[in-house]
């Protein structure tokens, strides 16, 4: 999509061209009435939201029209303001590039009697997906990405899976980044592509065992919740599919999975708090549907099958940080379920592999990941040592359970990512791959730390950070500080080739393991949502003091970066305390919460609310508020920000960023850098290629160097 030239837009370039300092677009404010229950809220910024209706109409409206040159005109004064830079934004994206191996591949791994692995040829964006007949040295392409990306803006590929009789490819393929995939059905032994193409999925699919009945998930055309699952049997027509479940509880969505067995097709129905797992055959694609155990509300579980037993990672029965059960097949009622792990208040169970003889649970102790291998013949276990302070570690592919030999992966702040193979009865490991960094990196020139800082509650978080040897520790290095914070999501500390051009320009990078995810267990999740949210900011501004306090840097050094529910956060901290950075980077951030979470219309609203809260209730409403980001905007000094979106973002809508940059310009009282980056082909993920979405992290980094006086 090309950019208009506007008025506004002409008189930015005069500016530049001019030697003059670029002005800010300044939006009009058109009063709008947002009602909630009895509250009414008005927001000036309101028109910028479009429906996709208009968004994809051959034809734009006035109001599509109007909202298009703003955000083009947002887009020409961020291009103007950082002009001066481009000659750093061009060398730091050769430098991350240059990092990168272009001739990189997966470690290949052995399935149904093919070995499958990924291949990114030079200079090439995409991925080519390639398989190899076990035995033979005659590797074949699946898929190249890179030919079906031609022609297209933006392009990704899902959910690429081979049929149990190894002769068919399914494959979803989404060009817009609505994340609305349409699936593809390709001939293996022609290349040629079936005639079934299915729209609007979620790109998933699982075969049946006769390889032509397959499974998929359709969305709400208007919420784009994975709700319905359908049955396709190929060579029919899509408007003939079957459908075999519909979760009608809009605070769900669904997904599919297949288990280690390949006996059974599972249907998860999941929300935050709750999980309902239903059963197909995979020999009777047709047959029954079968509940696992039916939902009831704060009773989260999963299920694999291997050998005739079913195995449960519950939080049942007060297991808040969840154990391990397993029953007989033919008895799935929680009556007859047997302990495997139990519950531990200071480890949460992550997730677990069955093998014939082995179980492996990847655990997290005080913050770090652990490997746990258990025997089923004697009982004896025992856990990996990784031998570092900091890092993180988990399961990789293991599609056979006949085996002694666990596939994991492993990196840290200072150790590229690595794939093990470990012998569990030996216990010896074999590395298989530590990925290339090229450009010189060493990781003998860096260290890590793991500290604490001290919450105002007094709670103990988690920092784990990284810097060249021989820092000096005087209160005056840049630091970049990272954090997320939401859905129970660990932020682990593992590697970031993009983060040695940083480094190597005298910053320090941290990750505050803030309450909100489960670093620490399901309660540190629970203590950072709903009504106890607010802990996730302050958690964030108390690391940021510490490491103030403790002279890795200073106010007037320090940057904080964050994205989606991450972005949230760095408008809640910039609102809060803005005095304690220099700089901010908010990326595709979530920052209307009380007006996203009231319209159930808008995507991922509905089952959103265990997580933020239901504002149709008085108590949730009143609380978002107190924290939520564009409404919390004040006169006030804000640090320097740069804020980036997608025009096709499907999960936090463009508007959002938008909006509240308007506001802040409207509001704040210094002159501080305020730019809104918009990506207007891409979507959540930024750009789809390699390479393409290094030029936004390109500009991230020459904003913070910039601001340091750092040219080069």
């Amino acid at each position: 999509m090309k950019r208009t030239l506007l008025i506004l837009t002409a008189a930015i370039i005069a500016m530049t061209s001019c030697g003059r300092k670029p002005q800010p677009p300044v939006a009009e404010k058109i009063p709008f009435v947002v009602e909630s229950n009895g509250n009414e809220r008005v927001d000036n910024y309101f028109w910028m939201r479009l429906s996709d209706e208009q968004k994809n109409a051959e034809t734009p409206d006035s109001q599509t029209v109007k909202v298009l040159d703003w955000l083009n005109a947002e887009n020409d004064y961020a291009d103007a303001v950082m002009k001066h830079t481009e000659p750093l934004q061009q060398k730091l994206f050769e430098e991350l590039k240059g990092r990168i191996k272009q001739d990189d591949e997966t470690v290949p791994y052995l399935d149904n009697g093919y070995w499958y692995n990924t291949k990114y040829l030079p200079g090439r964006e995409y991925p080519v997906l390639y398989r190899k007949k076990d035995g033979t040295d005659n590797p074949e392409v699946m898929l190249d990405v890179n030919l079906l990306a031609e022609g297209h803006e933006f392009t990704s590929v899902s959910g690429a899976s081979p049929s149990p009789d190894n002769n068919l490819l399914a494959y979803g393929i989404d060009h817009v980044s609505r994340r609305q995939y349409t699936l593809q059905f390709r001939d293996m032994n022609s290349g040629e592509l079936l005639p079934d193409n299915i729209l609007n999925t979620t790109g998933q699919t699982v075969w049946a065992a006769d390889s032509k009945t397959v499974f998929y998930i359709s969305k709400d055309p208007e919420t784009l919740r994975a709700a319905t699952v359908m049955m396709h049997v190929l060579g029919t027509p899509s408007s003939e599919d079957k459908v075999v479940y519909n979760e009608d509880d809009e605070t769900f969505s669904v997904y599919l999975g297949k288990t280690k067995s390949k006996k059974y097709i599972t249907i998860v129905s999941d929300q935050t708090l709750t999980t309902e797992v239903r059963l197909i055959e995979a020999e009777n694609p047709a047959g029954t549907v079968k509940v696992f155990e039916p939902r009831r509300v704060d009773h989260l579980y999963s299920v694999e099958h291997l050998n005739g037993t079913f195995y449960i990672q519950t939080n049942a029965d007060g297991a808040k940080n969840f154990k391990l059960m397993s029953c007989p097949e033919n008895r799935t009622g929680m009556a007859s379920w047997k302990e495997v792990i139990p519950h531990r208040p200071d480890v949460l169970l992550q997730n677990f592999e069955v093998f014939d003889n082995y179980i492996v649970a990847n655990e997290r102790i005080k913050g770090l990941t652990n490997l746990r291998i258990i025997s089923l013949a004697d009982k004896s276990e025992h856990f990996l040592d990784f031998g570092e302070e900091t890092y993180t570690a988990g399961i990789s592919i293991n599609p056979n359970a006949n085996t002694t030999l666990l596939r994991y992966s492993y990196s840290s702040l200072t150790t590229p990512n690595s794939v093990y193979d470990y012998d569990m009865a030996a216990r010896t490991k074999t590395l298989l791959k530590q990925d290339s960094v090229l450009g010189g990196f060493d990781k003998n020139n860096y260290e890590t730390k793991r500290l604490w800082a001290t919450a105002a509650d007094g709670t103990q978080i988690p920092v784990s950070l990284v810097c060249r040897k021989g820092f000096t520790q005087d209160g005056t290095a840049p630091m970049l500080l990272y954090a997320y914070g939401s859905y129970g999501s660990s932020t682990n500390p593992s590697f970031r080739s993009n983060i040695i051009s940083l480094l190597d320009r005298g910053f320090v990078y941290a990750i505050a393991h803030i309450r909100g995810g489960s670093e620490m267990g399901r309660q540190w999740y629970e203590d950072g949502k709903l009504l106890k949210k607010i802990n996730t900011f302050t958690d964030f501004n108390d690391c940021a003091r510490f490491l103030i306090n403790e002279k890795y840097t200073s106010a007037e050094h320090l940057y904080a970066m964050g994205g989606s529910a991450g972005g949230l956060l760095m408008g809640a901290v910039a609102n809060m305390e803005p005095e304690l950075y220099n700089g901010i980077i908010a990326q595709v951030p979530f920052v209307d919460v009380v007006s996203t979470m009231i319209d159930e219309t808008i995507p991922l609203t509905t089952f959103e609310w265990d997580e933020w809260g239901d504002p149709r209730k008085q108590e949730y409403y009143d609380y978002m508020l107190s924290y939520s980001p564009y409404d919390q905007v004040k006169a006030q000094d804000y640090p320097n920000m740069l804020v980036t979106t997608g025009y096709w973002d499907s999960q936090v809508q463009y508007w959002e960023p938008a909006k509240w940059v308007a506001k802040l310009r409207e509001m704040k009282t210094d002159d501080n850098i305020l730019i809104l980056d918009i990506n207007m082909t891409a979507g959540h993920g930024g750009a789809s290629g390699r390479f393409e979405r290094l030029k936004t992290t390109a500009l991230e980094y020459a904003f913070m160097l910039d601001l340091e006086g750092i040219r080069k």
